[in-house]
């Protein structure tokens, strides 16, 4: 496989969503030839504003059908990548300070589009996996039960466009997540 020099981005720069201050997607750049192909999927140097000193990687493998989320932190970001199959992703800021508050956006990677997608804090996220799907992710602090909180993917005052999903295979802890408005204020991002 030819791999980038030193001399060469393996990427070019994180583009900005238009829809949520703070979320971006990075392109990528596969290098393949006739042994298979390389990838490279993450630099701390793309999110130079996030300290990554405390990173923690993770792998979440999923059943097409299986809706994960909506989630939330307050303390740490995500940086998301597929390693196999397709997932929709599904985003709402919850931020009220945020210029974009409550803006949502939707967007399909993995095959069909490989990028990576970095989620800032207070972005509730979450995805459908169309097809058996594997996602990697990195977040910048190591895992807190305390700040893994939740609101319902299905939650008319968002009104995220899953596109035709109307039973996806939900966690016994995603079916518990409350609509936005029956959320305490005190576990909702500032």
């Amino acid at each position: 496989m030819t791999q980038p020099t030193s001399t060469q981005t393996a990427t070019t720069p994180a583009r900005p969503s238009e829809h949520i201050a703070g979320l971006y997607t990075m392109p990528l750049k596969a290098y393949a030839d006739e042994r298979g192909r390389f990838t490279e999927t993450f630099r701390a140097g793309w999110f130079p504003f996030v300290d990554w000193t405390r990173f923690q990687s993770n792998r979440s493998d999923s059943k097409a059908g299986v809706l994960r989320g909506l989630h939330y932190h307050f303390h740490q970001v995500d940086y998301w990548y597929v390693v196999n199959g397709v997932i929709r992703v599904g985003l709402c800021d919850l931020r009220p300070s945020s210029p974009t508050y409550m803006a949502t956006e939707t967007l399909d990677i993995g095959a069909t589009n490989e990028v990576g997608v970095f989620i800032p804090v207070g972005v509730a996220h979450g995805f459908l996996a169309l097809t058996d799907a594997i996602l990697t992710y990195l977040v910048n602090n190591y895992y807190d039960a305390s700040d893994e909180l939740g609101v319902a993917w299905d939650d008319p005052d968002i009104a995220l466009d899953w596109g035709a999903t109307s039973a996806p295979i939900l966690s016994p802890r995603d079916q518990q997540n409350q609509r936005l408005r029956d959320i305490p204020t005190d576990k909702l991002p500032k």
